[in-house]
């Protein structure tokens, strides 16, 4: 063996993704001391994105002070990667439904505005491109907040500025894009996006995602007619009707602002951190690749981080294996699209936070068994 690959995701809230790569590598080198490591962490576009990116890429995480949700200030971060003039945001991280509690959550007046702003600071970074997670928003106002914050105006009817909020939507009369950031115009800006909700009606923000926002029936029928006016300036300002585009409507409808204001492409978070991160690159001449996440189960061969990781590899012939802290309910697809064989961690039954507190120490022992196992070519079955 001379070259392993190790790209997995993080163990949420026990490790990150490069931490549990350093982790396998240490187990493995107990038995291959003289393999060639690469360590490439990963993740699909959700939480722990920006730290993924960040110890890939070698990034930067810059922290700023932005409008939260509900408009009082909040910290937030993002990851700049000064060679690739590239910038990685969570929306989450500005506009996230953790950033409103459980009894103030009201998707009518919550507000994207300081993803809005996470964007702006990147330009002004001079980010050429722009990864853009938008899971777990607090929001339901189509991107109008993002838009704001980077110059775009949204008026009435007296051409005054609509207030921010998913229900402020219905009063929109018209778009003024002279004064959009100028820097917009020189960077691509791609979209993680891993639901096909359309923008309105039954399977929509509002519908399927307005009830976790705080959005009772009434407020659920009021936000879908806000976003449909909204969508129909839309339609009429840029010529391009995105209402029924798979993913218009994940984080409240940030996908179709996404797409009409600032013409972004939106695809699944593994596509776009396998392309920043050259994975296929450093896949020739590998004997081994392996990945991982906290959970294997029936839900992870739909975009999750280790399916592709395993499907790139596959497309090489180079075997997979995964590690988890847990083998769920239906892990067995796993089998099917990629990887070869999957490992839990932990040793036994134990508490939740026993497991996830000791989760390098767990990662490194099973590593270093699966490495003794796969050095034992002497025996003939």
């Amino acid at each position: 063996m001379r070259k392993i690959i190790i790209a997995p995701d993080s163990f949420k809230e026990s490790m990150t993704a490069l931490e549990v790569a350093q982790s396998i590598q240490k187990g493995f080198k107990k038995v291959f001391s003289n393999v060639e490591y690469t360590c490439i962490p990963m993740a699909d576009g959700g939480e722990g994105t920006v730290q993924s990116l960040a110890d890939a890429l070698n990034a930067n995480i810059r922290t700023l002070t932005v409008t939260g949700p509900l408009q009082s200030k909040v910290e937030a971060i993002y990851a700049f990667a000064d060679d690739e003039k590239l910038a990685i945001i969570e929306m989450a991280s500005a506009s996230g439904l953790h950033l409103a509690e459980p009894n103030n959550r009201d998707p009518k007046i919550t507000t994207t505005f300081g993803t809005g702003e996470l964007i702006k600071d990147a330009l002004e970074q001079g980010a050429k491109r722009i990864i853009l997670g938008i899971g777990g928003s607090a929001t339901n106002d189509g991107g109008a907040g993002a838009a704001q914050a980077l110059g775009i105006k949204l008026l009435d009817e007296e051409n005054k500025e609509i207030n921010v909020g998913g229900a402020a939507l219905s009063s929109l009369a018209k778009i003024d894009m002279s004064e959009v950031h100028p820097l917009l115009k020189d960077c691509a800006i791609d979209v993680a996006c891993d639901v096909d909700n359309p923008l309105l009606g039954d399977q929509g923000a509002s519908v399927i995602y307005g009830p976790q926002k705080g959005a009772d029936p009434q407020c659920v029928a009021e936000l879908d007619q806000s976003l449909t006016h909204f969508a129909n300036i839309l339609t009429a300002t840029f010529q391009k009707d995105v209402r029924n585009i798979p993913g218009a409507g994940a984080a409240g409808g940030l996908g179709a602002g996404m797409l009409a204001f600032f013409n972004a492409r939106l695809e699944p978070g593994i596509k776009l951190v396998l392309e920043a991160t050259k994975f296929k690159s450093h896949l020739h001449h590998a004997d081994l690749v392996i990945t991982g996440e906290g959970r294997l189960d029936h839900q992870t061969p739909y975009g999750k981080t280790p399916i592709g990781v395993a499907k790139t590899a596959k497309e090489l012939g180079i075997p997979v294996i995964a590690f988890a802290g847990q083998l769920g309910e239906g892990y067995e697809a796993i089998f099917n699209n990629g990887i070869d064989a999957a490992f839990s961690i932990v040793p036994g039954v134990l508490p939740l936070n026993v497991a996830m507190e000791n989760g390098d120490r767990f990662l490194s022992e099973a590593a270093e068994q699966v490495a003794r196992v796969i050095a034992l070519k002497s025996i003939e079955i």
